[in-house]
């Protein structure tokens, strides 16, 4: 039987949080597939996966890259082998709440949806550094000028899409630039994307945070070439 819900878990230096979170991933109770993809990890994470997930779990399925290559990467390698009628995007820490994929696939119930996004701002900001709540409004503000589509948060981590069409999306991402990519894209065919609020809870770059300012920079141009571009 065709699973619910195919979850995207790329995941890089986590070895602090990956056991807490894949415990917490498959306590929700859908019908899911889980897969994980291992980004050429060098704290422990790819020995763990190795030891304790891989070939252990029937719902987890691990792929491994042998080089660094980035979030987007990751994510690509884990989408052709999505067989869920949902696919959801999973950070490897613990900045979001599994459970909210309830409310996501919830969205996915009204005629015509193909695409949910998760809003970490649609009832107010959470706390998070002020350079990091700039660029994210900033995101959102590009996408609703160049895309006419009402958006609070575009650099959201919980993307949720008809899994055909996901794998349909011809991408070209490595790393963090996976968000705009894949929403320019969604947009430029013509989905609308819908949005339902959900928990987050940021950490600090003491406590693991990867994404920096050049980063930002990297979504932004993205947004404006895939505005631009034919794909």
């Amino acid at each position: 039987m065709r699973p619910c819900l195919t979850v995207l878990l790329p995941i890089y230096n986590e070895r602090a949080t990956a056991a807490t979170l894949l415990e917490r991933v498959r306590a929700v109770p859908v019908e899911k597939q889980i897969i994980l993809v291992d980004d050429a990890s060098t704290d422990g994470t790819r020995e763990y996966l190795k030891s304790e997930v891989e070939g252990k779990l029937p719902d987890v399925e691990v792929f491994y890259h042998d080089k660094n290559r980035g979030k987007g990467a990751a994510i690509r390698t884990a989408i052709p082998h999505a067989k869920g009628l949902v696919s959801i995007v999973q950070d490897g820490d613990l900045e979001y709440d599994p459970q909210d994929y309830l409310v996501i696939l919830e969205a996915f119930k009204e005629e015509g949806v193909q695409v949910v996004y998760g809003s970490r701002f649609m009832k107010g900001y959470p706390k998070m550094r002020l350079p990091n709540k700039m660029v994210n409004i900033l995101l959102a503000w590009m996408v609703r000028l160049f895309f006419g589509s009402p958006m609070t948060d575009e650099a959201t981590c919980y993307k949720a899409f008809r899994t055909e069409l996901l794998q349909s999306i011809p991408l070209t991402c490595q790393r963090f630039e996976f968000c705009p990519e894949v929403t320019a894209k969604v947009l430029r065919r013509g989905h609308r994307i819908i949005e339902v609020p959900i928990r987050y809870e940021a950490r600090s770059l003491a406590e693991g945070k990867k994404i920096r300012w050049t980063d930002g920079v990297m979504a932004i141009w993205t947004l404006i070439k895939f505005r631009l571009v034919k794909f």
